[in-house]
C-alpha cells in the first residue's frame, strides 16, 4: 500500500472509531489505526494475487508414476466474510487430487489454502478458488472440502454457537460418485 492510501485507510479507522463515539484520551488508541491497517494488509494479502498468480507462485511440482488419490486434510485456516467483514474461524480445509504425471509439494497445498483464504470471501468461493488454483497446477481432478464457523452467525445476528458450515467443490473425476466417495473415505 502506498503512503497516500495508508494515510487514507488510517483516517478511515479513526473516523469509524469517532462515529461510534470511541474517543479515549489515553494512549491506548493512538496507534490503533496503524495497527489495524497492518493487520488488514496481512490477513487480506491474497487480494493482491489472482488465482493464476497463486498457481505460479506455489506451483512447484515433481514427476510421479503414482496415479492414486493424494489428500491433505484438516489444513487450518481462517478468512473474512465479504458481507460483514466477519471472521470465518475454526476452518478446516481438505484438498484431494488425482495426479496427472506430477505431484505438488505438500506444503504448497497449505500455502495455496492460506492465500485463497486471505481475501474477503464466501466459503463457497474459497473452495472454488482452491480447486481452480490446484487444477492449474496438477490437472482437473480436484476436490475441496471446507468446514468453518462464521462469526456473522455466532457473534451477531442469530447468535447460534456451534453451527458449522460445510461446502464441497468437485472437479474432473471427483464429479463421479465413486471418486468422491474415495475422497470422503480419505478425509474421514
Amino acid at each position: 500500500m502506498d503512503a497516500e492510501n495508508r494515510r487514507k485507510a488510517e483516517q478511515a479507522v479513526r473516523d469509524i472509531l469517532a462515529a461510534f463515539d470511541i474517543k479515549r484520551g489515553d494512549r491506548s488508541l493512538e496507534e490503533t489505526p496503524a495497527r489495524v491497517i497492518r493487520m488488514l494488509e496481512e490477513v487480506w494479502e491474497g487480494e493482491r494475487y489472482s488465482n493464476a498468480q497463486i498457481a505460479e507462485k506455489f506451483g512447484k511440482t515433481f514427476p510421479t508414476e503414482s496415479y492414486g488419490i493424494v489428500v491433505v486434510k484438516d489444513i487450518e485456516a481462517f478468512s473474512y466474510c465479504e458481507h460483514h467483514l466477519a471472521l470465518m474461524y475454526d476452518m478446516k480445509v481438505s484438498v484431494g487430487y488425482y495426479p496427472e504425471r506430477e505431484v505438488i509439494g505438500l506444503s504448497k497445498i497449505a500455502r495455496i489454502v492460506d492465500m485463497c483464504c486471505k481475501r474477503l470471501q464466501l466459503q463457497e468461493r474459497i473452495g472454488e478458488d482452491i480447486a481452480d488454483v490446484m487444477s492449474r497446477i496438477v490437472g482437473e481432478s480436484v476436490c475441496v472440502r471446507v468446514e468453518a464457523t462464521h462469526s456473522c452467525m455466532t457473534a451477531r445476528g442469530i447468535k447460534k454457537n456451534g453451527c458449522r458450515t460445510v461446502t464441497f467443490t468437485r472437479k474432473g473425476d471427483f464429479s463421479n460418485d465413486n471418486c468422491f466417495k474415495e475422497f470422503l473415505e480419505a478425509i474421514r
